[in-house]
């Protein structure tokens, strides 16, 4: 899995590439929630991830949590065909804010 982060203003796009399992979801969930402590949004871009396990969506779950404490926004923005299949198996596509692109998802934000 490869992760980036760009602060833009106020706003963090979390990156994501290749595949999120349970050998990188740790540094997926620690990431989000450092990210969370500084940003007033996060944005998560899934365009790039090929595949999810549950130990991921549990780490994208937990920072959604923790925004919510916190009361920020956290977006996931164009979720690959293998992560939105997951996301609906879990009936978590309708928990999650989704947004069709990063662009998309600044917007939401804003």
């Amino acid at each position: 899995m490869e992760l980036s982060i760009v602060e833009e203003g106020e706003i963090a796009v979390v990156t994501l590439k290749g595949d999120i399992d349970l050998e990188h979801s740790g540094r997926m969930r620690q990431n989000l929630l450092d990210v969370l402590g500084k940003a007033r949004a996060v944005i998560v871009d899934l365009s790039g991830v090929a595949m999810i396990d549950s130990s991921g969506i549990a780490s994208l779950l937990e920072g959604f949590q923790e925004a919510r404490k916190k009361g920020k926004d956290f977006v996931l923005a164009a979720p690959s065909d293998p992560v939105m299949r997951v996301l609906k198996l879990a009936r978590l596509d309708t928990v999650f804010q989704i947004a069709d692109d990063v662009t998309a998802a600044k917007e939401a934000v804003s």
